[in-house]
C-alpha cells in the first residue's frame, strides 16, 4: 500500500490542485526542463505523476530481471528434426508467477463468474460453463481415475496443486479477468472506487481496467455510488480559489497506479525465466550451461542432507511415477503441491515437472531470429477499440456477449459485459507503416502464401495440397446467443496432413507424465489452444514498465 504522501501526490497528477507547487526553479522533479514552468502548479497546467519509484509487484509475481541467452539451446537432440535451432535472443524485464496457477486460484475465478453471470440464467449458462476446467481430462481406457475426475479440482486436499484440464484459450481469459480483479482491488484500496465495491457487481455493473482508462464513468455500468469513492468523494467536497467544487479524480495510466494485464508468458520469456543463468553469470558473462533450471546435469540432489533426492516431479521410468513406498523420490504420483521443491535462481518454483505449462506463442517450427532477436513472439493479433459515432469507447453491454464455438462444438464466450468492442485495425492504420502491416501477424514469414514454396508473385494459390501448413480449416463463425447450435456451420472436412496452424500453441517444460528428457527448458511441444489434458498448466506473467533493474544505481560492471 502506498503512503499518504504517495497518494496525495497522485491527486496532484490527476488533477493538480491537491498538492502546492514547489516553485523553486532548482526542484527537478516540478519544474519543466523545456519550458522551465511549474509541474503540478496549484494554478493549472502540465500534471505529472514526478514522484512515482518504480513498478512494485502484483499478487503473486516475483521479479525476473531480463538479459541476454541462446533460446533453444537443448541437451539433447536424437530426433534432430529442426524444432529447436539455437538463437540469440535478448528479454526485457519482467514479473511472473511464482508458481503454477492453483485450483484454489482458478476456483476463486469460477466462484466470481458464477455470482456476476449465474448459468441458471439462460443468457449466461455458457459463460461459466466456457470456462469450466475439463476434469475428464482424468480418465484413461485402461486405467481408473474416478477419483481425480470427481476431486481433483474442487477439494481441498488439492486446493494448492496446479490446476489442468485447461485450455489456452481458458488461461488467457482467466488472465483477463484476474488483470482486472487486481486493479479494482488497487483503486479501491486507494480511495477511487467505492469500498467492497467489487463484491456488489452485476452482469451489467462490472468492472474492467481498459474500460476505467478510456471511460471510467462507464465502469459498475454507470453507477456513481461504486465509482466515486472517498478519495473521490473528499475532493468533491473541497473548492478552488475561485469557489469551483474541484472536479473529479479518475486515475490513468499517468498515474503509475494501474498494473499492465497479467498474461501468458512468451516463450522465450518461459525459457529464459525457467534456465534462471543469473545463478552462472560471472560478472558480464555466463560461466557454463544449465540443463535444468538448477544447477547440474543430473535430476537428484547431491547435497550431502537430501542425497539422491529428486529436483522436480517427473516420471522416472515404465510404471514409475514417484518411487516405491517408504521411499518415494519425488513425493507425488500425479501432480504435486506447489512449492514441493527448490526454487530456481529467479525464485520461480516448478519451472520443471509438475505439470507443462502454456505460453502465449503460436507454433513454428523454426524461431525466425533473422527478423527479429529482441522480445521474440509468434502470436500478434493487433485490434483497436472500437469508437461510437459520438467518439467515445463502445462499452458492452449484457446483450453483446459473444462466443466462439471451439473445435469441439463448446461455446467460450470471447467478451464480457462491461468491456470496451475491438475490431481488427485496417489499411488507414497501417497505411506508410513498416513495423506492421496487417491486424492478424501470426503467419509472418511463415505460413502464409508467400512463404510458401509454390508461391509466386500475383498467383493465387489456395489450392490446399500447396499450403505449406495444410492442417484443416473451419468457417469463422460467431454465435451471439448462447442457447444457438453449430448445425450446418460447415466445417472443412478436408484429410489432416499436419498439426501446425494458427489455432496451435506451444506448451514448455516437463510434468509428472513425462521423463526426464522434456524437464530441459529448452524442450518445446504444441497442443490445440481449444483443448485440455491432465499434465498442462499455466502460470501467468506481467511486463515491467521502466528500468531493466530493481536496483538503478548500481555499476553493472562491476557487479558480480
Amino acid at each position: 500500500m502506498r503512503s499518504n504522501i504517495a497518494l496525495k501526490a497522485l491527486i496532484a497528477v490527476v488533477c493538480g490542485a491537491g498538492i502546492v507547487s514547489c516553485n523553486n526553479s532548482n526542484n527537478y522533479k516540478n519544474t519543466s526542463r523545456a519550458t522551465g514552468w511549474d509541474i503540478n502548479s496549484k494554478d493549472g497546467g502540465f500534471q505529472f505523476n514526478s514522484d512515482y519509484k518504480e513498478q512494485e509487484a502484483a499478487p503473486g509475481l516475483v521479479f525476473v530481471e531480463g538479459g541476454t541467452y541462446t533460446m533453444g539451446r537443448v541437451a539433447d537432440d536424437p530426433l534432430h528434426d529442426w524444432n529447436n535451432s539455437p538463437t540469440q535472443q535478448h528479454v526485457q524485464s519482467f514479473y511472473m508467477d511464482e508458481t503454477e496457477v492453483t485450483n484454489k486460484m482458478y476456483l476463486e475465478y469460477l466462484d466470481w463468474l458464477k455470482r456476476v453471470f449465474p448459468p441458471t440464467n439462460e443468457n449466461y449458462r455458457n459463460i461459466y460453463n466456457g470456462a469450466l476446467p475439463d476434469t475428464l481430462v482424468w480418465r484413461n481406457r485402461l486405467g481408473y481415475n474416478e477419483t481425480m475426475v470427481t476431486n481433483y479440482l474442487r477439494h481441498p486436499a488439492y486446493a494448492d496443486y496446479p490446476v489442468v484440464g485447461v485450455s489456452w484459450i481458458q488461461a488467457t481469459e482467466f488472465s483477463k479477468w484476474r488483470t482486472d480483479r487486481v486493479n479494482e482491488k488497487q483503486l479501491e484500496d486507494e480511495g477511487f472506487i467505492a469500498e467492497n465495491a467489487k463484491y456488489s457487481t452485476e452482469a451489467a455493473s462490472t468492472f474492467n481496467t481498459a474500460t476505467y482508462i478510456n471511460a471510467p464513468t462507464k465502469v459498475y455500468g454507470g453507477n456513481t455510488e461504486m465509482i466515486d469513492g472517498k478519495e473521490v468523494q473528499d475532493r468533491l467536497e473541497d473548492t478552488d480559489e475561485n469557489g469551483n467544487p474541484i472536479k473529479k479524480v479518475y486515475p490513468g495510466r499517468e498515474s503509475g497506479m494501474i498494473y499492465p494485464e497479467y498474461r501468458l508468458p512468451t516463450e522465450s520469456e518461459w525459457e529464459y525465466a525457467a534456465l534462471g543463468l543469473v545463478g552462472i553469470r560471472n560478472y558480464n558473462v555466463y560461466r557454463g550451461r544449465k540443463k535444468y533450471p538448477w544447477d547440474g546435469m543430473y535430476t537428484r540432489n547431491g547435497d550431502v542432507k537430501n542425497m539422491g533426492d529428486q529436483l522436480a516431479n517427473f516420471k522416472q521410468g515404465d510404471g514409475d511415477y514417484g518411487g516405491i513406498a517408504g521411499w518415494s523420490d519425488d513425493g507425488a504420483d500425479i501432480t504435486a503441491e506447489v512449492k514441493s521443491y527448490e526454487p530456481n535462481d529467479f525464485g520461480l518454483y516448478d519451472m520443471a515437472g509438475n505439470v507443462a505449462e502454456w505460453v502465449a506463442d503460436v507454433y513454428r517450427p523454426i524461431v525466425d531470429d533473422e527478423f527479429n532477436d529482441f522480445n521474440y513472439y509468434r502470436g500478434n493479433v493487433y485490434t483497436k477499440n472500437a469508437i461510437n459515432p459520438d467518439g467515445t469507447v463502445k462499452v458492452l453491454g449484457v446483450d453483446d456477449v459473444e462466443y466462439d464455438t471451439l473445435s469441439n462444438g463448446k461455446l467460450v464466450a470471447k467478451n464480457l459485459p462491461g468491456e470496451i468492442a475491438q475490431e481488427a485495425i485496417n489499411a488507414d492504420d497501417t497505411y506508410m507503416r513498416t513495423n506492421f502491416t496487417d491486424s492478424d501477424q501470426r503467419d509472418y514469414r511463415d505460413g502464409d502464401k508467400s512463404s510458401s514454396r509454390y508461391y509466386q508473385p500475383f498467383q493465387d494459390v489456395d489450392d490446399p495440397s500447396k499450403r505449406m501448413y495444410n492442417s484443416p480449416t473451419y468457417d469463422n463463425f460467431t454465435i451471439s446467443d448462447s442457447t444457438d447450435t453449430v448445425e450446418n456451420k460447415g466445417y472443412d472436412k478436408e484429410e489432416r496432413t499436419t498439426l501446425i496452424s494458427n489455432e496451435v500453441r506451444v506448451y514448455k517444460g516437463g510434468s509428472w507424465r513425462d521423463r526426464a528428457y522434456w524437464l530441459d527448458p529448452a524442450q518445446r511441444r504444441f497442443f490445440p489452444q481449444d483443448m485440455a489434458t491432465d499434465y498442462i498448466g499455466f502460470r501467468n506473467a506481467m511486463s515491467r514498465v521502466g528500468s531493466k533493474s530493481l536496483n538503478k544505481n548500481k555499476t553493472a560492471r562491476n557487479t558480480k
